[in-house]
């Protein structure tokens, strides 16, 4: 991509260190965490500021701090907006602790950024239970990024002590909150600090960002935003992302987006008259703490050139108005290359994944080593079955500690323990050298720690389309006896950021529909990164409702691919889409508003009408009475159960199914009776504990239930090699199995009878 801007104001400097903040997944003990979308926001009664509160599980500890030892610490990361100035900071602590520890020399310290904030007495007759503390935190101590700690300084008894021993704990809840109350800053009008102040790397809540159209948008004017909201989509990463749509009319308060087209004005906002392609950063005429992000051109394609090229140009930009003066079209994607997924074509380090902070650990009780890693959904597992990672670490040797070991997890389910050599370790293979022999010794003499690296495989079934990678180093403690037993801190270990894990040779083979495919993965969508292969269906004339489900999935796209959908094609109206036969379909359809419902009714496992539903169910019985035919075990029949009744709910419902239009490939539906119950499914896929119900060729939401009605498959998309594929389709066709075997035997048997009598002939001839 080259681009050439004419920027009527001046250059400023991009501001540094713009990198995302990578919240930890979780605190001591914890695992892989996605907060809910559902973070509550609670305004203060103040007009210019706000107060907001997050728990520490939405700030990444999945599982409560478990703190242990003499000196044991666990906390969590939270950063401030750059456009926010913190006035009030509130800690909402619960805890509980040993009624073992001795009052007198023992307390729970809380720190903020290293500095002591409070200090817990721990009476013995409030030992093991369930307490509440609130605790006023300094604001003079809060900067952009902190780390907020609670530590346990414990003692058992006032002779020679256990440092190790099994009384000495505390245990902090990851429903302890922390309350901020901050007043906003005003910001120059400078594109130089993009995403900010519309997305803050800082701020670990979902992203909420307005997206206003000046008029009824058309296809190429919703393309234009879809390829800012999966942007935006892609910046916010765990946090998920939301964008309300709305025609004419600016939200009252808070940061927006706006699509302007030609000569049309945006209430309250006087914009140059613009010659091209332009992103301009105003101020919001109602809030003047906020922003507005105008993206405007004189037609439908300078608009969306202007939105692409902010996407992908954005650190380049500056002045509060940038007109693109060039910008030449972006290389096409390949399958499978999203920069949040691992490559397909080569081994991926663990330094691509992780930063290499994040790869260290000390001390005793370490917190668990994690790497992020995302796989696309159609990996074929039948006969290779394991991805392979070669591992390579380093740590602290102990002498006698012949039991330490690093365990290797992934998502929490356990898959080996490697055994760390004791800094007395002999090599018991004559065979080694001497200098193998003496490496150990010369590397501690030195204080280098000690390089090892294995080699295993991680089974492919035990791996969703998201998942985690998670080490943990077990140091064993030699008892020295009574008085002797000292813990000195000069445990390390670390996981080199050049390991490596490979999914190179695998095949894309998947059955379809496969709902949990498109909610965790977006597929078959995200296939390809700028879904130049995808095609989203909305309604002739889309309500508020509609276009922000739509925003909103063209966020979720970029969350799950990291790239922007610039590529996306979108229709609008019940007319021929002949012309999509080619491309994955995308409907949004709320209820008679949609003539799609009806022109393929044949094809959905639901009918919707405006107030009368219809379900297809799962037929159990009969698969379990018929389990040897192939197409009851592969649920390709449709399910003989179905119930219909009325109601005047807004329940949504999400439903794949292949192309009416073309084999091979595949629609998704969300549709709802009412435009507003499609914002259900979206916080479905938006939430966690609903997304893992989303499942099978059919999905119910009902508030905050998801059920899962019908589960078929019907057709398959990928390639296999034709070996692999007559294989596999006789691996699950027995019948067909047998039948080619019997034929194969007597072929077999007619041939060697024909050789046999031609030879007896010959010898009769002979004779």
């Amino acid at each position: 991509m080259t681009e050439t801007i004419r920027n009527p104001g001046r250059m400023a400097p991009v501001l540094a260190a713009m990198a995302l903040l990578s919240a930890p997944l979780g605190g001591a003990g914890g695992a892989m965490a996605q907060p809910s979308a559902a973070i509550a926001r609670a305004e203060a009664p103040a007009a210019a500021g706000r107060s907001y509160q997050v728990t520490f599980r939405q700030l990444g500890a999945l599982f409560p701090l478990q703190l242990r030892g003499v000196q044991g610490t666990g906390g969590v990361q939270f950063g401030v907006r750059g456009d926010e100035v913190v006035t009030r900071a509130r800690l909402h602590l619960n805890y509980a602790y040993s009624p073992a520890l001795l009052p007198d020399i023992s307390h729970l310290r809380v720190l903020v950024n290293e500095q002591v904030v409070a200090t817990l007495p721990v009476p013995n007759e409030q030992g093991g239970q369930a307490l509440q503390k609130v605790i006023d935190i300094p604001t003079r101590l809060i900067g952009e990024f902190n780390r907020l700690n609670v530590e346990l300084i414990g003692h058992y008894t006032m002779d020679c002590e256990d440092p190790a021993h099994t009384s000495l704990w505390a245990n902090v809840g990851n429903d302890s909150r922390l309350e901020l109350s901050v007043e906003p800053l005003a910001l120059s009008n400078d594109l130089a600090f993009l995403p900010e102040p519309f997305f803050d790397r800082r701020d670990s809540r979902p992203l909420h960002l307005p997206i206003v159209f000046t008029r009824a948008p058309d296809a190429a004017q919703l393309e234009a935003a879809g390829t800012l909201s999966s942007w935006f989509g892609a910046l916010a990463g765990f946090r998920g992302a939301t964008f309300p749509a709305s025609v004419g009319q600016l939200p009252p308060k808070g940061h927006a987006v706006v699509l302007a087209l030609g000569d049309e004005a945006v209430p309250g906002v006087s914009l140059p008259r613009t010659s091209g392609p332009s992103v301009t950063i105003a101020s919001h005429p109602s809030d003047p703490a906020a922003k507005l992000l105008i993206i405007s051109g004189r037609d439908a394609a300078e608009l969306k050139r202007a939105a692409t090229a902010l996407s992908v140009g954005a650190p380049a930009l500056s002045g509060p108005t940038a007109t693109i003066a060039e910008f030449k079209q972006i290389a096409e994607r390949k399958p499978y290359d999203a920069p949040n997924w691992l490559s397909k074509d080569r081994p991926v380090k663990f330094g691509e994944l992780a930063q290499a902070d994040m790869l260290g650990v000390s001390g005793y009780s370490p917190d668990l080593i994690r790497v992020n890693f995302q796989v696309p959904p159609d990996l074929f597992a039948w006969r290779k079955q394991d991805i392979p990672v070669h591992l390579k670490y380093r740590y602290t040797p102990q002498n006698g500690a012949e039991k330490s070991t690093l365990n290797i997890n992934v998502n929490e389910q356990f898959l080996r323990a490697l055994p760390l050599r004791a800094a007395d370790y002999t090599p018991p293979s004559r065979t080694q050298s001497w200098l193998e022999r003496m490496l150990p010794a010369a590397q501690l003499a030195s204080g280098d720690l000690l390089p090892a690296q294995d080699f295993f495989r991680v089974p492919l079934f035990k791996l969703p389309a998201r998942s985690q990678l998670q080490f943990h180093y077990y140091h064993e403690i030699k008892k020295e006896g009574a008085c002797k037993d000292v813990l000195l801190d000069n445990v390390r270990g670390t996981v080199e950021p050049d390991s490596t894990i490979d999914i190179t040779g695998f095949s894309h083979f998947l059955a379809m529909p496969d709902l949990a495919a498109f909610g965790n993965s977006g597929f078959p969508f995200s296939r390809l990164a700028d879904l130049s292969e995808s095609a989203v269906v909305l309604p002739p004339k889309p309500e508020p409702g509609d276009l922000s489900a739509y925003l909103s999935l063209m966020g979720l796209m970029g969350n799950v691919t990291g790239y922007p959908a610039h590529a996306v094609t979108v229709a609008l109206g019940s007319g021929p889409l002949d012309a999509l036969a080619d491309k994955d379909l995308l409907v949004i359809a709320s209820g008679a508003n949609s003539p799609l419902l009806q022109q393929w009714a044949e094809h959905l496992p639901f009918s919707l009408t405006a107030d009368a539903k219809g379900f297809r169910l799962s037929d159990y019985a009969s698969r379990l009475l018929t389990w040897w035919d192939p197409d009851q075990r592969d649920r390709a029949r449709p399910g003989r159960n179905a119930i219909t009744f009325t109601s005047a709910s807004t329940d949504a419902v999400i439903a794949g199914f292949e192309s009416p239009l073309r084999s091979g490939r595949s629609v998704v539906m969300l549709a709802s009776n009412q435009a507003q119950g499609l914002q259900q499914a979206i916080t479905a896929l938006l939430t966690p504990d609903l997304l893992k119900h989303i499942q099978g060729s059919a999905a119910v939401v009902r508030g905050n239930q998801v059920d899962s009605l019908v589960a078929e498959q019907t057709y398959y998309v990928g390639q296999l090699n034709p070996l692999t594929r007559v294989q596999w389709w006789l691996s699950r066709h027995p019948l067909a199995l047998v039948v080619l075997g019997v034929a194969a035997a007597a072929l077999i048997a007619f041939m060697l009878y024909i050789m046999l009598r031609a030879r007896a002939r010959a010898r009769l001839q002979k004779s």
